[in-house]
């Protein structure tokens, strides 16, 4: 590239600093003027001098300047007024951006001349005609438009799809089968009565299916509605809907806006064309990204601007990989290499930024997000799949009493059936054919299929069907899961599942807005070896109260002439608060010993409740109303302050209801430090590129004034580095480093005599740690002049470098000045967790859960909120699976996979050896290390380590890795899996998963529509499961047991009759009568069964949270319990007919003297029939409504009221039905009095099995019910608690852990004070 041409006014009086902010130079120049006068001019005077004085000598090395990293740019600054404006916008605007002119560590990219070699190369096709999408709407340059669906079927595929979803069930197959044979002469009963019923089941499922896709529709209609400003014409900014958008398209997007689609970022608010870019929707992590635009656009920041604007960009094809990009973009007749930098994705948002303009590159479809996700699956239910495996049992009963049928015919027609003369045989019958008695078997094996088909429940799925939608309404109306702070409540989006809410034994979460609100609090410091802003530890209050000891009347408070003395941590207070309580007990001499022991516990007033501050929840009298200022470690706290208050990339901004600023910086933690500093007097005020100005407490006079800083290096934090300094000159000329990082990197690099406080602060770190706060150790030096510009020296020259080695040579100048640090202490934030976290998880924990956690975060953070919300505990062995920085830099997959494997299976040996003491463990993984573990020869061994752990954590995971886990751990362990989400990030997994929970927060709604059921909060996870899910799945295992039960028993008094009719193959029943009995007169109990059961209220599934392991070890649908309904079903079939045709039979039916003939002994058996099947359902239901007791005995009663209404048409409609009730079996007494002994009869079997189980082999419902029922839970609440304590399944995650673990730590120590009084 070609000498850059910078005119710059010599005149101007400016300072030099200033003047380049304002300049547009390019960062290659500003590096080389900043060099310069970091070499000529004296330290004292760098602040103070004027560009006229260094623009002499500057002037013509700054036209010959060659940079060959950046494109050219050309910054005219012609007149003093111009700079005068633009440094009245400056002062009127801090620009943010300007904090990363000179970055210390920019990300690395490759060489760009070997990118651009792709570019027309395949997979490298696309061109895109900026501020012209006219041009995509013909080939060969159209492209998708930005439309994006989720849903299932369309107009077209509708029908295919959803007839397909309905035959691929067995149970319809069949009945499609024979509703097709009931149109010949084989049938015996008519075709009406076999189709239907078969149409009203599949066209009632397909409705089903219709409704909730037309909502996923609403949903995706809703997305593509939104609205983003973009350029009609002109330079004019209208409002578009995001569907309409197309390749092409110049937008601009306005800050806390998401992108609607994959742009190339243009220009922005700021000068220097940096935006702040949120990606927590696509990778989890809360830190903002920073986005620059390419330099030759950095000037098209107005509206106006576009009018004229034409572009191309040649670049990569659509394609899945959110973190690389290729292409070019040509400019007037120039081209320039674009990179990732300048690409702002779909779903990520604006922050920090006013706007920024764009133009679009990938729409819809194509966009790398969408990309990244996958069809919607089909999901079935566990229960569902086993009930297919039912239909295939009553198929085999089916085909089995057929073949009976059909040999036994064959027999009889063979034998001596031809000469019973008074059969009337005809010879054209070929179902009665003497001569073919083979042939008439088979028609006859063809006719059993069709006339016992009513062992196989056709309305068993549309019941099923309407049940769940019941179900799912119910769960959507539930006010428990109601939140009224987003005035959202549950979705249930899918009602195919609810069963499945029974069954889940693995749950797979995200963490980043599913745990955590993504809001950081600051919570607690270490300041020179002391502690503050220790309240009571929720665990240590568990603990102390399950121990009958009140900790809460008991503070801490530390003896002030004692400057050396450290607190109390809270777990040592609340032992000694125990072991002084029991002294008492025991006799005030030992109680006098006590508390001259724990000199340093007092009782002192509670402290005062100061308003609650977002991101500060620091409570301590001793330093809060600027009460530091008294303490005797001033000078340390003081710096310790002074650290919080500079060392940051944060900005001000005002808050026009108080005098208290807020802040907004690259990270949510920067951002807890500035607001607890303002908090301490520390006011961080204003800043330019170069000054910091504070607002500080002065503790001699106890005013506030104003201090200036003026910042000379700014060392930026990485993952690499973990920690970040600045260099800052007070207003008396010193020179300080302060130090902020991982107390790992901090302490390593302490003088000798800087770690003071090392071993008081390490012990308070642990106490921070296992109470899951993220912490960073605070460190300073004093420079001295000439070491300083000598440093300065070497690092201005890394940072003009050009070229690979630029990184490494910062990183060694870096080292050379932060060592010998000071320690001052530690800083605690908390990562807030969202509402109920910990108390969810620990009831989940209960109920025989296992949860991982899956993160894009850091392995420190992922730990951290590990603690916070009780998946970890101080005394969990953790195994951590990572890849040494060696293995990692040779890339060697062989060593790698070898490292990794000898890893998992040190860890699996020691945990067999030490499970025997009881021990939990836990898994941490890395997202590298990861990715070759679940290679397929490493995965197996990772995953039998994994699923025997207690927690497992995974750390750094993309989207894809996430629904890797989740599928392998589906397969692998054969488990009923849930993930649960809320970013795009998370789709893949809510779609591998057999449920899939998004969260429908702030971070849009990908997860939600990608996913079965929608929660506001993580918290209603709990009462969707234990409570819905235990709930559905009873019901609907209950129901489908029911279905069984009834249709084997009506339609085995078919086959009855046809071996008591010497396999005659004639029906027993009416046609309407069959058509009736699953269609209208045994449907509504059933229905009601599945919506309203509760075996216990919704209150005792939450006190008793080992009832839901009923549905992991599927209890309710074993194949112990369906062979007992099978058998149930059985027996009152031959109850029913033996008992109706042995007491019908031997006498007459009416006074006449005539016997029952077909009509009369079908019609009492049906009638049987009619109220066992409903007397069983009210044994089966353990919670009654009005609304059951209606369908009940309603469905009885229609049923006379049926056969009166068919009775009363003609004989030729009603034919055997003419009359029935009112002249035939309704005067006779024997038909009442059979009725109820038949059905006495029938119900029996059950009644006694049932008496029996819970007598002498109850299970844990049936105690609880008993219980419930004579009131022992408030009569007698010590033995209700007593049997909960029981009840509680021994974890070791969750709350309730932490505190057992707590308990037994209180217990050793009060063992040793026991010991030692004695002694004494």
């Amino acid at each position: 590239m070609g000498p850059r041409l910078v005119v710059l006014n010599p005149t101007v009086a400016l300072p030099w600093n200033t003047v380049m902010a304002m300049s547009g130079l390019s960062t290659f120049l500003q590096f080389q003027i900043e060099s310069w006068v970091a070499k000529n001019a004296p330290l004292q005077q760098r602040r103070d001098m004027a560009w006229d004085e260094i623009h002499p000598l500057m002037y013509h090395k700054a036209l010959d300047i060659e940079d060959s990293s950046t494109p050219p740019v050309e910054a005219h600054i012609s007149y003093l007024r111009t700079m005068r404006e633009s440094s009245k916008k400056t002062k009127r605007k801090v620009r943010w951006s300007k904090l990363y002119s000179f970055p210390c560590f920019r990300p690395y990219t490759s060489d760009p001349d070997s990118a651009q070699k792709l570019i027309g190369q395949p997979g490298f096709s696309r061109v895109v005609f900026c501020n012209e999408p006219q041009l995509h709407k013909r080939k060969p340059y159209k492209y998708t438009n930005n439309s994006v669906s989720t849903k299932k079927y369309n107009a077209f595929t509708f029908l295919p799809k959803a007839l397909f979803e309905q035959f691929r069930r067995v149970a319809n197959l069949y009945f499609l089968l024979t509703a097709a044979l009931s149109v010949t002469s084989l049938s015996p009963v008519k075709p009406v009565s076999l189709i239907a019923p078969l149409v009203f089941v599949v066209g009632i499922s397909m409705l089903k299916e219709a409704v909730e896709d037309w909502y996923r529709f609403l949903q995706d209609l809703n997305v593509n509605a939104r609205t983003v400003m973009a350029n009609a014409g002109n330079g004019l900014f209208v409002g578009k809907l995001w569907r309409e958008l197309s390749v092409g398209d110049v937008v601009k997007v306005n800050k806390d806006e998401y992108f609607p689609s994959d742009l190339l970022l243009l220009s922005s608010s700021y000068e220097d064309g940096v935006c702040y870019v949120e990606t927590m929707n696509l990778d989890g992590e809360t830190n903002l990204k920073i986005k620059r635009c390419l330099e030759a656009t950095v000037h098209l920041n107005e509206d106006a601007k576009f009018s004229e604007f034409k572009a191309t960009i040649c670049c990569e094809d659509p394609n899945p990989s959110l973190y690389t990009f290729v292409g070019n973009l040509e400019f007037e007749n120039k081209t320039y290499p674009s990179s990732p930098h300048q690409v702002l994705l779909r779903d990520s948002k604006l922050r920090n930024t006013d706007y920024v303009y764009g133009v679009v590159i990938f729409s819809g479809h194509d966009t790398k997000v969408v990309r990244n996700s996958t069809m919607s699956p089909s999901k079935r239910s566990r229960l569902e799949k086993k009930m297919d495996k039912v239909i295939y049992l009553l198929f085999s009963m089916l085909l089995l009493i057929s073949l009976v049928t059909s040999i036994g015919s064959a027999l009889f027609i063979k034998s001596d059936m031809s000469e019973w003369w008074y059969l009337l045989w005809e010879d054209s019958d070929p179902l009665f054919d003497p001569s073919k008695p083979a042939k008439s078997g088979f028609l006859q094996f063809i006719r059993a299929l069709i006339l016992y088909g009513y062992l196989i429940p056709i309305s068993l799925y549309v019941s099923i069907e309407v049940v769940k939608v019941l179900q799912a309404m119910f769960i959507n109306k539930d006010i428990q899961m109601y939140d009224g702070a987003t005035c959202k409540s549950v979705q249930a989006r899918t009602s195919n599942l609810n069963e499945e809410l029974g069954q889940v034994e693995i749950i797979l979460s995200d963490k980043t807005g599913t745990l955590t609100c993504n809001q950081m609090e600051f919570r607690k410091c270490s300041i020179a070896g002391i502690s503050y802003g220790g309240n009571i530890n929720e665990v240590d209050l568990a603990a102390s109260k399950r121990m009958n000891t009140d900790v809460e009347a008991y503070q801490y408070s530390i003896d002030q002439s004692d400057a050396t003395s450290q607190i109390l941590e809270m777990s040592e207070i609340s032992v000694a608060d125990i072991i002084t309580q029991q002294a008492i007990l025991r006799g005030q001499e030992d109680a006098d010993y006590l508390n001259a022991r724990n000199s340093r516990v007092s009782y002192v007033r509670k402290e005062s409740i100061n308003k609650a501050i977002k991101g500060f929840n620091f409570r301590d009298d001793r330093i809060m109303n600027n009460q530091w200022i008294h303490r005797s470690d001033l000078f340390d706290m003081t710096m310790f302050f002074r650290v919080m208050a500079l060392c940051h990339t944060g900005i001000p901004v005002e808050d026009g209801q108080t005098d208290k600023l807020r802040y907004e910086a690259e990270s949510p933690e920067e951002v807890a430090f500035l607001i607890a500093s303002q908090e301490f007097g520390f006011q961080f005020f204003q800043r330019t590129q170069s000054i910091m100005i504070l607002k500080e407490l002065d503790p001699s006079s106890g005013k506030q004034v104003k201090r200036e800083y003026n910042l000379l290096n700014f060392l930026e934090f990485s993952s690499s580095r973990k920690r970040m300094s600045v260099i800052v000159r007070d207003e008396d000329g010193k020179i300080f480093l302060l130090c902020k990082g991982a107390d790992s990197i901090i302490f390593d690099r302490l003088a000798d005599n800087g770690g003071a406080y090392q071993e008081a602060t390490t012990s308070h770190l642990s106490y921070y740690a296992e109470d899951g706060f993220r912490t960073l150790a605070f460190a300073y030096r004093v420079l001295e002049l000439a070491e300083y510009e000598h440093w300065n020296s070497i690092f201005m020259q890394a940072k003009t470098t050009v070229g690979p080695e630029r990184e490494e040579l910062l990183e060694q100048a870096t080292e050379k000045i932060e060592k010998e640090l000071i320690l001052l202490g530690v800083a605690a934030v908390e990562d807030k967790l969202q509402t109920g976290v910990p108390e969810c998880i620990d009831k989940l924990a209960h109920a025989g859960m296992k949860i991982w956690l899956l993160t894009g975060d850091k392995k420190e953070t992922a730990i951290n909120i590990g603690f916070s919300c009780s998946l970890l505990r101080q005394d969990m062995k953790q195994f951590h699976v990572f890849l040494s920085k060696e293995a990692e830099s040779n890339n060697q997959l062989k060593a790698m996979k070898e490292e990794i494997l000898h890893q998992i299976e040190t860890s699996y040996q020691e945990m067999c050896q030490d499970r025997n003491n009881d021990s939990p463990f836990a898994l941490v993984v890395d997202g590298r290390a990861l990715e070759i573990a679940l290679k397929s020869d490493v995965k197996d061994q990772f995953l039998h380590l994994a699923v025997n752990c207690a927690s497992v954590i995974c750390c750094r995971v993309s989207p894809k890795q996430k629904a890797l886990i989740t599928r392998l751990v589906k397969e692998y362990t054969g488990k009923t899996t849930l993930a649960i989400g809320d970013g795009a990030n998370d789709v893949g997994m809510i779609q591998e998963a057999d449920i899939g929970v998004g969260i429908s927060g702030m971070e849009g709604m990908q997860a939600v529509m990608a996913s079965d059921f929608s929660l506001p909060q993580f918290q209603f996870l709990e009462r969707l499961l234990i409570v819905h899910g235990h709930w559905c799945y009873k019901r609907i295992s209950k129901m489908v047991l029911y279905f069984v039960y009834k249709n084997i028993a009506f339609g085995l008094t078919l086959f009855y009759y046809g071996i008591y009719t010497n396999f005659s193959g004639d029906a027993l029943y009416d046609d309407w009568y069959m058509v009736m009995f699953n269609v209208l007169l045994t449907s509504l109990p059933v229905i009601s069964l599945g919506v309203f059961e509760q075996d216990v209220s919704s209150e005792v599934c939450l006190q008793f949270p080992c009832l839901y392991r009923q549905g992991q070890r599927n209890t309710n649908f074993s194949w112990s319990r369906i062979v007992g309904w099978i058998a149930n079903g059985i027996i009152a079939s031959l109850v029913i007919f033996l008992a109706t045709i042995c007491m019908l039979s031997p006498a007459a039916f009416r006074q006449e003297g005539n016997v029952a003939d077909i009509t009369h002994l079908g019609a009492i058996m049906y009638s049987c029939i009619i109220w066992t099947v409903n007397c069983q359902i009210a044994l089966v239901i353990t919670h009654f409504t009005w609304i059951q007791h209606l369908f009940i005995w309603g469905s009885i009663l229609l049923w006379y009221i049926f056969a009166l209404a068919y009775g009363a048409l003609p004989p030729y409609f009603s034919q055997r039905g003419f009359s029935i009730i009112t002249e035939s079996i309704g005067s006779s007494p024997m038909y009442w009095i059979a009725t109820l002994l038949v059905v006495v009869a029938a119900l029996l079997p059950y009644f006694a099995h049932t008496a029996i189980q819970r007598l002498f082999y109850p299970m844990d419902d049936h105690i609880i019910q008993e219980m419930k029922h004579c009131k022992k839970d408030v009569t007698e609440n010590q033995m209700w608690l007593r049997e909960q304590r029981n009840s509680q399944r021994s974890t070791q995650v969750g709350f309730s852990a932490r505190v057992d673990a707590r308990i037994q730590s209180f217990k050793e120590e009060l063992s040793k004070e026991d010991i030692n009084i004695q002694v004494l």
